[in-house]
């Protein structure tokens, strides 16, 4: 276990080639793991006005919680570019270590391989930071990506979502995702997107629902390409 830290924390060292706009296909992940716990959840992210106004991806995901601080996944994204048929973009498998708690944070790693349909396959981690007091959320996601190629560099990024239980099983909040540059060039003119996003519980059906729905603003680099990105999300827990 002491041997995998350094390990992943390498792979964090070590970024990826070039997504779709920062969110879409992705969410805000907590630091928690469920042993037992059966969680499936799809997607659908859609980029709104400008020049790339209709591309979406549409991503399924499925993890179970192998012990109370470890899980696994897998997770497929469905592609749509405006006037192109949809298409097969990566399959991921992915793995979630809880690390346990740190001043008030729970604090996790993410760590996901994807295999790319269309081009180089690339590596995905995540430390994941995660507080919780009462009806708050507060969670961070700091991302390095790297596409399989040696010619190609670490691409920094960040997730952020902050909520509160407004009424019983409703949650409104603000939702963010970003670029950060790489470790050549930090902070440069970017694409971000932010702006609110409201969850639903729905429990009388048998396994646990959660509705979100969210609109992101487009800021920075973002506004050359499109005003902002619709997202809805639907997860089950078993």
């Amino acid at each position: 276990m002491r041997k995998t830290i350094p390990a992943i924390l390498i792979a964090i060292a070590l970024p990826s080639a070039a997504h779709a706009a920062p969110g879409m296909g992705t969410e805000v992940y907590g630091a928690s793991v469920n042993a037992g716990e059966l969680e499936a959840e799809t997607r659908y992210d859609r980029l709104a006005g400008g020049a790339d106004d209709g591309e979406d991806v549409i991503q399924i995901e499925a993890s179970y919680g192998i012990s109370s601080s470890f899980s696994l996944g897998i997770q497929a994204e469905f592609e749509k570019e405006p006037g192109a048929a949809r298409k097969a973009e990566e399959l991921g498998v992915e793995a979630i270590w809880a690390l346990g708690r740190v001043g008030g944070f729970d604090i996790a790693l993410y760590g996901e391989y994807e295999i790319v349909f269309d081009g180089t396959d690339e590596i995905e981690t995540k430390l994941l930071l995660q507080h919780r007091r009462g009806p708050f959320d507060l969670r961070l996601n700091l991302i390095a990506a790297k596409e399989l190629d040696s010619s190609e560099r670490v691409e920094l990024g960040y997730a952020f979502s902050a909520d509160y239980e407004v009424f019983d099983e409703i949650r409104l909040g603000v939702q963010g995702f970003g670029e950060l540059g790489g470790f050549d060039r930090f902070l440069p003119r970017a694409e971000h997107f932010i702006g609110p996003v409201a969850k639903f519980e729905i429990e009388a059906l048998g396994p646990e629902v959660e509705l979100e729905a969210g609109y992101l603003f487009a800021l920075g680099a973002a506004r050359d390409d499109t005003k902002g990105q619709l997202r809805i999300g639907l997860e089950f827990e078993f």
